[in-house]
């Protein structure tokens, strides 16, 4: 079966601390235990606008090291390691994430975990890269944080213009054939760079573009967008837009009554509360999808991705997503790394981090030489809504259900 995605789940930890001057909420510091102790330091959104998905990110984080804990830790090198977490909600601001790094730089923090959205991401690697400190992180796949010569960085997904892969793959693979595309992207580092590699890859697959639209960041409304799609009318709308704008372009489509055979988004219908909050109107839409629990991926901690899930049911009522799992699976790298050097060095670490090629309950995980994640193992596949949750279509070796196509219209969906 064709490497879908990751798996690693976890739970909640602990207690929430003040960090003074800047006030700052600091999250889910787990309890130590008597000891040696590493700490994994970083930020992430619990508020502002990405706050949704920094959510399932950080609930990741915390799964997993309450996890280790509860198994009394792990053996490093002949002696016994417990683990703390030391995040910072950023609150979705990328100046307030890089004051929060420095100041654990400056308190002599050596491992990190990183935030979500490529525009936190990058600024905040690069300050770690420059005091030589990892950063592993689920957030970020911007090409920028990959092409800027980082050797400290580590993403799990692969850079945002080999995304497009498994999708055109998949576009293929439709009976009938869709002909014609356009894409809807907004100008930020991670959804403008995706849509051009999803432009240009559909392009060497043979697909005829329509037109892209590059929207602003922060949209509030794209009538004007959908007025040309519903002019035109392509075969396949591609939306690479976060979360939100993603939910956004879909509820003014449901509106304005813009209806396309293939509706597919990078992100969003990926998250329970975007299938809730439209309801039977998220059916039949189509979306990339890196974890699922269903997939045969082990690992000699949570043991299977069904296990791993189990543990993150019993234990936290955030519904698991995809997002979580990699997040969880960010800090089991660290443990492979860590035993694999046999030190807790950063730089050993680091070295370690660069050489892996291990598997996990997220799937097999190998680092490219720039730090991102391999196109074909850590690609993703593709799902579709269905009832209320994600089925895998897409490739064959993985499906759940079969792809519906052409999508029916918003009035005929019931």
């Amino acid at each position: 079966m064709r490497k879908l995605g990751r798996r690693k789940f976890v739970k909640l930890v602990g207690a929430t601390a003040a960090v003074s001057a800047i006030a700052a909420p600091m999250i889910g510091r787990a309890q130590a235990q008597a000891g040696k102790k590493i700490v994994f330091g970083g930020s992430v959104p619990l508020s502002g606008r990405a706050a949704e998905t920094g959510l399932n990110v950080h609930h990741g984080y915390q799964a997993a090291i309450k996890f280790l804990n509860e198994m009394g830790g792990v053996e490093i090198a002949g002696e016994k390691y417990t683990f703390e977490l030391r995040m910072f909600d950023d609150a979705s601001d990328p100046a307030r994430a890089t004051t929060l790094i420095q100041r654990q730089i400056d308190e002599g923090v050596d491992f990190y975990l990183g935030s979500f959205g490529s525009n936190i991401v990058l600024p905040t690697a690069a300050i770690t890269e420059r005091a030589k400190k990892p950063m592993v992180q689920a957030g970020g796949g911007s090409d920028q944080i990959f092409t800027q010569g980082f050797k400290y960085v580590f993403g799990l997904f692969p850079r945002a213009t080999r995304q497009f892969i498994s999708s055109v793959e998949f576009f293929k693979s439709i009976n009938p054939k869709p002909k014609t595309f356009s894409v809807i992207m907004t100008n930020d580092a991670f959804s403008k760079t995706q849509g051009e590699g999803a432009i240009k890859d559909c392009k060497a697959g043979g697909f005829d573009l329509v037109e892209s639209y590059q929207l602003p960041e922060q949209i509030t409304d794209v009538s004007s967008v959908l007025a040309s799609v519903r002019a035109k009318t392509p075969d396949m709308l591609i939306c690479t837009t976060h979360d939100q704008n993603s939910l956004l372009i879909t509820r003014q489509m449901i509106a304005s009554g813009t209806n396309v055979p293939l509706l597919y988004q990078t992100l969003g219908p990926q998250l329970q509360t975007y299938r809730d909050t439209l309801g039977k109107f998220a059916s039949a839409i189509c979306v990339q999808i890196y974890w699922d629990e269903r997939a045969p991926y082990k690992d000699k901690f949570f043991g299977t991705a069904t296990k791993f899930a189990e543990y993150y049911r019993r234990n936290d009522q955030r519904p698991l997503a995809y997002h979580t799992a990699g997040g969880a699976t960010c800090i089991v790298l660290y443990v492979h790394a860590m035993q694999m050097a046999k030190s807790t060095k950063p730089d050993a670490v680091r070295d370690a981090l660069a050489a892996l090629d291990v598997e996990t309950v997220y799937g097999r995980v190998k680092f490219t030489p720039e730090g991102d994640g391999d196109a074909i193992l850590l690609g993703p596949a593709i799902g579709q809504v269905k009832s209320g949750k994600v089925e895998l279509v897409f490739p064959a070796s993985a499906k759940t259900s079969d792809l519906v196509y052409p999508a029916p219209k918003w009035t005929e969906k019931s």
